[in-house]
Parts: structure tokens; C-alpha cells; sequence
């Protein structure tokens, strides 16, 4: 199984970027798909999910700031992440897991490797 992240680089603040990640190697029906980050020095914080058919769930300081989305049929979530802030400087690790909490990492079973986005002030 693996789940690859792709899409982070360097940014101004204001600035826009797509994250992907694309999962394979057993069926993710049902899954809900989270994208997590981690700064320098700080603890791994839940960003977004979103579950298989569609419902979403956002961290506050992201709301109307950035979209999830996902493709069942490519095995594909998403992130789009506008209005960048250096605050959201982190590497973005994208999750799969069945079933618990959506924004605590223990609900998930599977991990990318994660994707390093900077935002310059």
C-alpha cells in the first residue's frame, strides 16, 4: 500500500498550490482521505478530510482558504490550498483510514510520505 504526495515547493505569501496523492495498492473504497502537516518544532496537526462520498471537514485557520477533493475512481484527494500564509509552512502528509475520529492521526491506517510547502513572507 502506499499513498504518494505531490505538489509542494516553495511559495509567496498570497500564493496558490496544489497538493496531490494518489494511493494504491488495495481497494480505498469507503476511505476518508485526510491531508495532515508538520511544521519545524511543532506537532503533526490535522488540515482537512474528506470522506468517500464527499463530506469534508476543515481546521479552522484553513476554512475559505482551502478545498479538498477527491476522485474515487483514480484513487486521487486533493488539496487546493489559496491565499497561502508563511504560517502554513509545513510538510503536508496525505492519510487514508476506515474508521474513528477525522481529525485525529490515530483514525489512520496509511501514510504518504509527505510533501514539503514553503511560504515566503
Amino acid at each position: 500500500v502506499q499513498l504518494q504526495a505531490s505538489g509542494g515547493g516553495l511559495e509567496e505569501a498570497g500564493g496558490s498550490l496544489r497538493l496531490s496523492c494518489e494511493a494504491s495498492g488495495r481497494t480505498f473504497t469507503g476511505a476518508v482521505m485526510a491531508w495532515f502537516r508538520q511544521a519545524p518544532g511543532k506537532e503533526r496537526e490535522f488540515v482537512s478530510a474528506t470522506g468517500y462520498g464527499g463530506l469534508t471537514e476543515y481546521r479552522d485557520s484553513v476554512k475559505g482558504r482551502f478545498t479538498i477533493s477527491r476522485d474515487n475512481a483514480k484513487n486521487m484527494v486533493y488539496l487546493q490550498m489559496n491565499s497561502l500564509k508563511p504560517e502554513d509552512t509545513a510538510v503536508y502528509y496525505c492519510a487514508a483510514g476506515w474508521t474513528g475520529t477525522w481529525n485525529s492521526d490515530k483514525m489512520y491506517d496509511y501514510w504518504g510520505q509527505g510533501t514539503l510547502v514553503t511560504v515566503s513572507s
